[in-house]
């Protein structure tokens, strides 16, 4: 069926069949269907890390192979299947018993895949894992289970609710003698993505990384975290890899000494891989992670409803709703973010109810210490949508300092998005239209000046809560 579908080229049954040889590896290898293939559509399998079967066992099936075919085979075709097996991969007594008196591999070969075992650290060598796309394999039914950490239990239930600081959590002390939290999956596997519950029945953030390995010898680093605050649920994407052991370390909890995860989930994710890119070992989203449902919060800021800046509702505003705010000279609006991100852009939605224009500057950081200033429209007259472009870097913390408002003495935001929702090249479009809306302005206020506040008569007492509501 192989064959047919490649030679039709029916991509769709392609990848169903190579899907079907990976999950009954061994079953193929043994099957006379499999001496039938062509040299090329052997090694396209052979070429597969999803290929899950021991390496002793697939060179047995090439061997097999090569004798059914002895006698059509191109001694070139014979050359390219043999080096399609791993030999690095086997053990010593497997290449100097069944391999070299086999008398299909020379010495030579054989020699230098023992030096790669022996020499080579674990993690560059080409395993193969089982390939179970969209499915958590991090599940007892799935054969993993927690080796370290304390209450192990916890973390493979996948009950993200029902946790405090006694249950449904696994958590380990922060100090440079623990080893963390550990994973073993049932099964070497190919993975891309983890999603990872931190603790959040409070404010707090935690630092971690995360090594993988397939020995518990050699580890590698996928994701660091360690410089950075991450709150809640963590979204996590690394290149392809084969692990069997996934380590967890926290470096750093705001509030205490202890690290607290609630739940992990491991897969191979093809749904979600189109929305990303990785860059610099960061998620570069292509969707609008500043939003309540991506785990982001607002920390600083005035409004009837804490998060109504992330709730993604950019048209059901007036003048006592739909907005977050904050005094001019005091204060600011902030936003965490639920993990860093690589971004480039934003967007943000000014209160445009009149005609009233603002004036501000955005600043970003990972750590809530060191801030660095991305926007500064201080010296502008500027309404409404706010089409933002920087140079990527990483962000976790938003803060938005809004510096005039011609009107009154407050500073409102509508809506906020991180990156920008539209596409980048319509900003020139904007940026034409907002200029003249800015000379159409500026010509009723030839005395405005940015660095001088508004009239104190026009200004309006922000409440000092949330839930009492400000008033434009």
């Amino acid at each position: 069926m192989f064959a047919a579908a490649r030679l039709y080229q029916h991509k769709a049954l392609v990848t169903e069949t190579l899907n079907f040889t990976d999950n009954h590896a061994l079953e193929v290898l043994q099957s006379e269907a499999f001496l039938s293939l062509s040299p090329e559509l052997l090694q396209e399998i052979l070429n597969r890390d999803s290929l899950y079967a021991y390496e002793l066992d697939i060179f047995r099936a090439v061997c097999r192979w090569i004798k059914a075919n002895q006698d059509d085979e191109d001694p070139e075709a014979k050359i390219k299947v043999l080096s399609a097996v791993r030999y690095p991969l086997m053990s010593l007594d497997e290449l100097l018993s069944v391999v070299r008196e086999s008398q299909l591999v020379s010495s030579d070969n054989i020699l230098d895949a023992i030096q790669l075992r022996n020499t080579l650290p674990s993690h560059k060598l080409k395993f193969r894992g089982q390939l179970k796309p969209n499915l958590n394999i991090a599940h007892p039914s799935q054969g993993a289970r927690v080796l370290q950490g304390e209450m192990r239990s916890a973390l493979l239930e996948s009950d993200s609710n029902g946790h405090d600081h006694e249950r449904g959590c696994t958590r380990h002390l922060i100090n440079e003698n623990d080893g963390g939290i550990m994973i073993k999956l049932g099964h070497p596997s190919i993975i891309n993505y983890m999603k990872m519950q931190l603790w959040d029945k409070d404010l707090r953030s935690y630092s971690y990384y995360i090594e993988v390995s397939m020995d518990q010898h050699d580890w590698v680093r996928v994701i660091d975290h360690s410089n950075y605050y991450c709150r809640s649920m963590q979204r996590l994407w690394i290149f392809p890899r084969v692990v069997r052991y996934i380590r967890i370390v926290g470096t750093n909890n705001t509030v205490n000494k202890c690290f607290h995860t609630v739940s992990m989930e491991i897969m191979y994710n093809t749904e979600e891989i189109n929305l990303i890119n990785i860059e610099k070992g960061l998620v570069s989203p292509k969707y609008n992670v500043a939003t309540m449902a991506m785990n982001a919060i607002v920390i600083d800021g005035v409004s009837r409803c804490r998060n109504s800046l992330l709730d993604g509702n950019c048209k059901d505003y007036d003048w006592d709703c739909g907005y977050t705010c904050h005094q001019l000279g005091s204060g600011c609006i902030l936003v965490q973010l639920g993990q860093p991100y690589m971004l480039s852009s934003m967007r943000m939605l000014l209160w445009d109810c009149d005609d009233r224009y603002y004036s501000y500057y955005i600043e970003v950081s990972v750590n809530m210490c060191d801030w660095e200033l991305i926007v500064d429209k201080s010296k502008e007259l500027v309404r409404s949508w706010q089409v933002l472009q920087f140079s990527s870097r990483p962000i976790v913390f938003i803060r938005i300092t809004g510096t005039f408002n011609s009107a009154n003495e407050v500073f409102h935001c509508v809506h906020l998005e991180a990156p920008a929702q539209v596409p980048l090249e319509d900003t020139t479009i904007i940026k034409v239209e907002q200029e003249i809306t800015n000379m159409h302005i500026s010509k009723k206020s030839n005395n405005y000046d940015p660095n001088e506040s508004a009239d104190s008569s026009s200004a309006v007492e922000i409440p000092a809560t949330a839930e009492s509501g400000p008033s434009i």
